[in-house]
C-alpha cells in the first residue's frame, strides 16, 4: 500500500517537475527567449491542439464547400446545376440539328436541287431528322427468336425502355407463394407472398432507407427508396435489421419474414411496389416463384 502511495508521488511529481526551455543564438549563445514548462503542460497542449485539429477538419467538411470534392458526395445544388446543363446541351443539339437542316436546304437550293421559293426555316421544325428510304425486310426464324429472347429478359422491367435497365435490375424480396394477389380494385396494392418465420427479406434494389418502424396495424414495416422514383415497402415483419437512413444493396437482407400487427392472418410479406408515386403490380417485374 505504501508502495503504490509512492509510485502515485513519484509518478504526478514527474508531471509537475518544471523544466525551463532555452532559445539561443547558435553564434553569440544570447538567449532569446525561455520559458518554463511542464509534463502535464505538454500534454494538455498536444491533447488540445488534437482536439482543436479534428473539430477545425470536421467543420470545414459539413460547413464549407470543400465538402464537394469527397467522393461520392454531392449537393443539391450541384444536381439542380448537372440537370439544367443536361436540358441546356439537350436544346443545343436540337438547334445545331436544325441549323444543319437549314444548311443543307441552302446546298440543295444553290445546286439546283431544290426549290427556293420552298425554303422556308420555320419549316424546318416540322421536317423529320433524315429522310430515309426504307425498304419491306422479309423476317426470318433467326430474328423472330432475337425478339422473343429480348422479349423475355425485358419481362420484369419497370423502367419506359429495355436500355434503362442495363445497370438497374429488380432482385426477389423473397421466395414463396402469393396468397393474396395485387388488387385494384379491393385496394390491395401489394401482394402477400407466404414463407416461412424468420426467413430473410431482402431488398429488391440498392437505395436508402426512408422508413423503418413499428406501426399497430402491420407491425415492423420497412420503406425503401430507390432510384427512378421507385419505392418498395415490406410489412408484418418480425424484425428489421435496417434502420432509417441506412444505404442498402440490392439483395441484401433487410429483415425477417413474421406475422406482426393486427392486419395478418399468418407469417407472410406484404410487398408493395411504387414507381412515382402510384402503385404497380409487382408480378409483373419480379417473379417470386
Amino acid at each position: 500500500m505504501a508502495q503504490n502511495k509512492k509510485t502515485k508521488k513519484k509518478f504526478a511529481k514527474k508531471l509537475l517537475h518544471k523544466y525551463r526551455m532555452v532559445i539561443l543564438n547558435e553564434d553569440t549563445f544570447e538567449e532569446r527567449f525561455s520559458f518554463r514548462l511542464t509534463r502535464l503542460n505538454v500534454f494538455v497542449a498536444v491533447g488540445l491542439s488534437a482536439i482543436f485539429l479534428v473539430a477545425a477538419t470536421t467543420v470545414l467538411i459539413a460547413f464549407t464547400p470543400l465538402r464537394e470534392y469527397i467522393p461520392g458526395y454531392s449537393s443539391a445544388d450541384l444536381k439542380e446545376k448537372a440537370t439544367n446543363l443536361a436540358y441546356v446541351s439537350d436544346s443545343l443539339q436540337n438547334v445545331i440539328r436544325l441549323n444543319d437542316q437549314y444548311l443543307a436546304s441552302i446546298k440543295d437550293a444553290l445546286t439546283g436541287e431544290f426549290d427556293p421559293e420552298q425554303l422556308n426555316r420555320d419549316s424546318i421544325l416540322s421536317a423529320p431528322i433524315t429522310d430515309q428510304e426504307y425498304e419491306e425486310i422479309n423476317r426470318i426464324k433467326a430474328d423472330s427468336l432475337l425478339r422473343e429472347e429480348v422479349a423475355q429478359e425485358d419481362k420484369y422491367n419497370i423502367l419506359p425502355t429495355a436500355t434503362d435497365n442495363i445497370n438497374f435490375s429488380l432482385f426477389p424480396p423473397v421466395k414463396g407463394t402469393i396468397s393474396d394477389p395485387y388488387s385494384i380494385e379491393d385496394k390491395h396494392y401489394a401482394v402477400d407472398v407466404v414463407t416461412a418465420r424468420n426467413s430473410p427479406i431482402k431488398s429488391v434494389a440498392d437505395g436508402r432507407v426512408i422508413f423503418a418502424e413499428w406501426t399497430a396495424e402491420t407491425g415492423y414495416v420497412i420503406i425503401i427508396e430507390h432510384s427512378y422514383g421507385l419505392l418498395s415497402a415490406y410489412k408484418h415483419n418480425a424484425s428489421l435489421t435496417k434502420t432509417q437512413g441506412d444505404m442498402v444493396r440490392a439483395g441484401e437482407v433487410i429483415a425477417t419474414a413474421g406475422n406482426t400487427g393486427e392486419l395478418t392472418t399468418g407469417p407472410h410479406v406484404h410487398f408493395e411496389l411504387w414507381n412515382e408515386g402510384n402503385p404497380v403490380d409487382p408480378t409483373e417485374y419480379i417473379d417470386f416463384n
